[in-house]
């Protein structure tokens, strides 16, 4: 008895949301996207049961905006789980250790069985140390809920249950608007919480600001200072005046939106009917900025890991990491695989950075390289397990009855041509985005949004843009869902 056959009937069982029986309205689709989105936020403000507020620290941190969710609620895990599951699936498949055939329906139940264990797993595994090991959502003592009196380890167990139950919601909310919405859960949950962070960085009513930084510079209350001496153009650019930081969000959104129309247009013709043509684009960003949550996410994982060891381990060696009293990694291994989260991090000449110079170098050249290479592999992976392949590509052309002019009509040499654009395709595009990330984050944006979460916040809006304006041609014109494979 193989595996499959042992975990079947577990699998099998696994609660899933319904799928429609048939084609959902776009007014339909709108208002279950709208209302998980409500769902969310008003999760994201219910805070723990039993935590001492205003203590511990955000294990996340710099990540939050990626990894969604919000510190101290019940969604304090965020889409962790769910992406460290689909890592490791992609890792499993990419190996070919699973044996799973996504084109078999049994399969296909199977594979969608076991994501949602291991995201159960994940969960468990992600909350068990911030609640029993190191602080990071510190128990109260003792607690009155209705006539029982919780000691501290009761209040822990019903902390890791919120947790729990929150992780678990997270992943049927997304599953809910996969099924009924449109998009994804977990892209409406990254555009939600970076949007968020970005209209408060823009008219937060307080210090930090950008409109109320500007109004407090033009009305005399900040010191400009002389823009000769240096002090002036300082704060103008990087303080209060926040210009940099707005010009790289400008920019951010400007290169985004121009990669995604950058594209290789491949001609295609009806085999039997004459006269019908198409195009099939292959786009700069083909695998989408999507695999930059896996990539990020393993640096979440690493973090995580050594923020544990640190709060658990007292005999630490120096060389695997020494963190300082906020818990960041200051020296060591776990300093220089750190992202580099903003200017403070690398700005070695402002006196803000207690390393040396070749230090920060060191910590700039792995993040640059770990961004590049791991969002190439992570875009190459993201490609062959969603059916964005060469041969899963050549099929869909031979099934919808199109042909490359010129060309036998045959899958394999289909299969050929495409081979000569997808993967360098990938791999560029996959690399490049990895490169804006470091970019964004190294220069700062509005509201201290980090640069993949604004990448992803860009991309995920353009391409939700496009599902909608797809979306309203089908509703208009409903021949054209069987086109779309509908």
């Amino acid at each position: 008895m193989g595996w499959k056959e042992a975990a079947e009937p577990v699998l099998t069982r696994m609660p899933a949301v319904r799928r429609p029986e048939g084609h959902v309205p776009f007014k339909d689709k709108l208002m279950w996207s709208a209302g998980i989105l409500m769902l969310y936020f008003f999760l994201t403000n219910i805070t723990l049961l039993g935590v001492q507020t205003g203590q511990g620290g955000d294990l996340f941190g710099q990540f939050r905006a990626i990894l969604a969710g919000s510190q101290g609620s019940v969604l304090q895990v965020g889409i962790g789980p769910i992406v460290t599951a689909s890592i490791v699936l992609q890792l499993l498949g990419g190996a070919n250790l699973l044996g799973l055939d996504t084109d078999d329906p049994r399969d296909q139940v199977l594979y969608q069985g076991l994501q949602k264990l291991l995201v159960v797993v994940m969960v468990v595994l992600t909350a068990l140390p911030m609640v029993f090991a190191g602080g990071f959502l510190p128990a109260q003592r003792s607690l009155q809920l209705g006539g029982l009196s919780l000691g501290q380890t009761q209040i822990q167990l019903l902390i890791f249950a919120q947790i729990f139950v929150g992780g678990i919601l997270i992943l049927y909310m997304d599953e809910v608007v996969s099924k009924w919405g449109v998009g994804s859960g977990i892209s409406l949950f990254i555009i939600a919480g970076v949007s968020q962070r970005l209209v408060t960085g823009l008219v937060q009513p307080a210090t930090g600001g950008f409109f109320f930084d500007w109004y407090r510079i033009l009305t005399g209350q900040v010191e400009v200072g002389s823009l000769i001496s240096g002090a002036g153009l300082q704060t103008l650019l990087i303080n209060e005046g926040h210009i940099i930081p707005l010009l790289t969000t400008v920019l951010i959104f400007g290169i985004v939106v121009y990669a995604e129309s950058v594209r290789v247009e491949i001609p295609l013709s009806h085999a039997r009917v004459k006269g019908a043509r198409g195009r099939f684009p292959v786009k700069l960003i083909y695998a989408s900025v999507l695999p930059m949550i896996l990539v990020r996410a393993v640096q979440a994982n690493v973090q995580f890991m050594g923020q544990i060891l640190d709060s658990q381990w007292a005999g630490m060696p120096g060389w695997l990491g020494v963190y300082n009293s906020a818990g960041q990694a200051v020296s060591g291994f776990f300093y220089y695989v750190s992202p580099i989260y903003s200017r403070q991090d690398w700005m070695w000449w402002t006196g803000q950075v207690t390393q040396e110079w070749w230090q920060v170098m060191i910590r700039i050249g792995i993040d640059v390289t770990f961004m590049v290479v791991g969002g190439a592999i992570f875009a190459i992976f993201w490609v062959e397990t969603t059916d964005m392949g060469p041969e899963a590509t050549a099929k869909q052309i031979q099934n919808s009855g199109m042909q490359i002019p010129g060309f036998r009509q045959n899958v394999g040499v289909i299969e050929k041509v495409m081979e000569r654009y997808i993967p360098q395709v990938t791999i560029i595009g996959g690399a490049l985005v990895g490169l804006l990330a470091v970019t964004a984050n190294m220069l700062g944006t509005i509201g201290s949004v980090s640069g993949t979460g604004l990448l992803l916040a860009v991309s995920i809006t353009y391409k939700l843009y496009e599902e909608i304006a797809e979306e309203q041609l089908m509703e208009m014109h409903p021949m054209m869902r069987q086109m779309f494979g509908e």
